[in-house]
């Protein structure tokens, strides 16, 4: 099935973030599942995130042009992000034995980029030149470990993505007001007029 690769899409926050939440209501086995299992996804991922992540990339864009090709790759990533991050946001610290794995993954995802990345004003590297999607989202989930990242990491009380919250009181619980914000408080108010009719009725 084809996505629309919407703004909503990347409220991740960071590049790995938005890559983890690919995979919806993860952990429910009933209802989950993931928008790569379609490796063509990816590259049209790619290209959206070239827009919507164009802050964080320096205006660099994204090519992935063998998304079946990197996608063992770009899945390692992903999934060693989830895991890290996800415990991060609910312990507070990150898991040593995630560690390890995550960062092989990475590994595996710079292995193949041309040129220099990591400069201080421009961690994706050139902006003149396309970067492999699969270092991109390497440099983006190495650059979550430092700075306060555990202390901003959330897990949206909706749709359980991972985000950064970088609210000034950080008192997010949403990825995305418009969408999940907007989807619980419509929730809310539809069981309580419920509640409200039945114990009319009582």
């Amino acid at each position: 099935m084809t996505v629309s690769w919407t703004q909503h899409r990347f409220a991740g926050g960071a590049l790995a973030l938005d890559t983890a939440n690919t995979v919806v209501l993860r952990g429910d086995l009933s209802r989950g599942f993931d928008r790569f299992a379609d490796a063509s996804e990816i590259a049209r991922f790619a290209e959206a995130a070239s827009t919507f992540r164009s802050g964080e990339l320096g205006g660099r864009r994204l090519e992935a042009h063998e998304p079946e090709r990197i996608a063992p790759v770009v899945l390692d990533i992903r999934e060693t992000t989830d895991r890290l991050f996800r415990g991060a946001a609910l312990e507070g610290a990150f898991d040593s034995s995630h560690l390890s794995d995550f960062l092989e993954a990475c590994s595996k995802g710079v292995a193949g980029a041309q040129g220099k990345i990591g400069e201080p004003a421009r961690p994706f590297g050139d902006p003149a030149t396309p970067l492999a999607f699969e270092a991109a989202l390497a440099v983006s989930a190495l650059s979550l470990l430092g700075g306060d990242t555990t202390r901003r990491l959330r897990i949206c009380a909706n749709c359980r993505w991972l985000f950064m919250d970088r609210s000034r009181n950080s008192s997010r619980l949403w990825c995305d007001m418009a969408v999940c914000g907007n989807r619980r408080k419509a929730s809310r108010h539809y069981h309580r007029r419920k509640d409200t009719r039945e114990a009319d009725r009582g």
